[in-house]
């Protein structure tokens, strides 16, 4: 049974208006998102341009991200390491496209106290060069074979154009994957395996739905033969690469010598890949699942998942109540789900249940006298804002369906949303309009670069991906109007 709220006090507008977010997720998308990313205690901005600092809770989410994601990594054979992170300029010039692709973000170190470096030493934008130079030194034989490694580290590329939290700074975390395989067909079904290890984290776990597929030629990562990507879609309608899979073939292995004596004698290059998502998912999903009252933060990836608030009016009850809400608390840890009994004495009822609502915990249990003399307890769903009344002896049992419907509920919440800001394009016109409408568009494409590029002059939006999921095509290129070869989704993207 669902229990409306039954009004908001003076009072908390009050505390909405000077604590909380001051402006609607659908009135001010963007600066909706920069209050809530500072509001909630997410982050901070740095004093060096493009970054922030990343606060407790935004570091305890980044930590589950990687304690899930490396146990999926090491499941397969993978294994972490860490590198510089200094890399000569040499070895960026190895390979010429890669090089080519960084050359504008590239943070360089010129001196060494006050005196000049004799090279320059590249801040790490990517570390495919300075790992396979060490790659072309491990790697002898087929025995070597495959390697494995991933390190989870920080990146800075040089943003000279307009930042923002977690979806593009100077400095981020990140992990990046290299593997090193014998054959073709082992790195490349290496690179789809990792995109599909992606797919299921950030759509069961961060309950955001995502397209996989390929990018163009044009768009993919400098240096690969292939880059496999996932695309979110945001509530503004802009698409969000949540992950990439790069099939490097031999690219990189014949620039760094990577090679290796085969059981047949011979010697042969090896075949690569690499792959890696970033703190950007956190800022995905503080814009799918948030709202006007703060963060929504799925229970699967929650660093918190329950709160307990104690009601009292007088010292008797309040001695009472906090034994319970610690009770509550004890049992909720033993049956494995995270929760905090907050016992702050100089905070009111009302202004916790903004703060941890801004906050985005996914359940509040709210005890009074009333809850304890009746047996029952109250649960508040942060998704949905509703309250249901349960008794207190089924606590254990309910808690873990409650959460379960939350997850479940988040991530259907954002695929309708998604299903509803994409929109289907047979012309330049149709695709010129969803797109100033704020929606993905589903479009025919002859595979011309410049029809690409002409749709991005005249709106902004680009080829996010060519699905792997083939689709009929239904009428010609959306901009050309000759015959198309393949559906693909525009979108303008962060």
């Amino acid at each position: 049974m669902f229990l409306k709220r039954k009004h908001v006090s003076a009072r908390r507008l009050s505390v909405k208006h000077d604590l909380g977010l001051t402006v609607g997720k659908n009135e001010d998308f963007s600066e909706w998102y920069s209050q809530l990313v500072t509001k909630s205690g997410l982050a901070d901005y740095a004093p060096v341009h493009g970054c922030i600092v990343f606060r407790e809770l935004a570091y305890a989410i980044w930590e589950k991200v990687m304690s899930i994601l490396d146990a999926e990594f090491k499941k397969i054979g993978v294994k972490n390491v860490y590198f510089p992170l200094l890399i000569p300029e040499r070895l960026l010039k190895k390979e010429a496209e890669h090089f080519k692709g960084f050359t504008p973000e590239v943070a360089w170190v010129t001196h060494g106290g006050d005196e000049p470096l004799s090279e320059r030493l590249a801040i790490r934008p990517t570390s495919e060069t300075i790992m396979y130079e060490m790659y072309a030194k491990w790697i002898r034989s087929w025995r070597d074979l495959p390697l494995k490694l991933n390190q989870w580290c920080n990146i800075v590329r040089w943003e000279i154009k307009s930042t923002k939290p977690f979806l593009r700074n100077t400095e981020f975390l990140w992990q990046e994957g290299h593997t090193a395989h014998a054959t073709r067909d082992e790195a490349l079904q290496q690179a789809l395996e990792i995109l599909k290890i992606y797919k299921r984290f950030i759509e069961e776990y961060l309950a955001i739905p995502v397209l996989d597929g390929s990018k163009t030629e044009w768009e993919k990562f400098a240096g690969a033969e292939a880059t496999f990507t996932l695309e979110a879609l945001m509530p503004d309608g802009r698409a969000l690469q949540a992950g990439t899979s790069h099939f490097l073939g031999q690219n990189f292995s014949k620039a760094f010598e990577i090679t290796f004596l085969d059981r047949d004698g011979s010697t042969n290059y090896v075949w690569q890949t690499s792959w890696g998502v970033s703190t950007r998912l956190i800022g995905a999903m503080v814009m799918v699942h948030g709202d006007d009252k703060g963060l929504v933060i799925p229970p699967k990836i929650a660093p918190l998942q329950t709160v307990i608030i104690p009601i009292f009016y007088s010292e008797e009850e309040k001695a009472r109540v906090f034994s319970k809400c610690k009770e509550v608390e004890d049992r909720l840890l033993k049956k494995g789900v995270s929760a905090q009994a907050d016992l702050r004495e100089d905070y009111t009822p009302g202004w916790k249940y903004n703060d941890w609502e801004l906050k985005g915990v996914p359940v509040r249990i709210e005890i009074g006298p009333r809850d304890i003399n009746e047996g029952m307890l109250t649960l508040f769903r942060r998704d949905k804002s509703e309250r249901v009344r349960i008794r207190d002896s089924e606590l254990e049992d309910k808690i873990v369906l409650f959460l379960e419907d939350i997850q479940r509920s988040l991530y259907e919440k954002a695929k309708n949303m998604m299903i509803e800001k994409t929109g289907r394009a047979k012309t330049m016109s149709e695709l010129s309009d969803l797109i100033s409408r704020g929606m993905m568009v589903e479009a025919c494409w002859c595979g011309s670069r410049e029809c690409d590029e002409a749709v991005k002059e005249e709106t902004g939006a680009s080829i996010r991906l060519i699905p792997f999921e083939e689709k009929p095509v239904f009428s010609n290129c959306v901009k050309c109007g000759k015959p198309a070869s393949k559906v693909v989704y525009f979108a303008r993207a962060y």
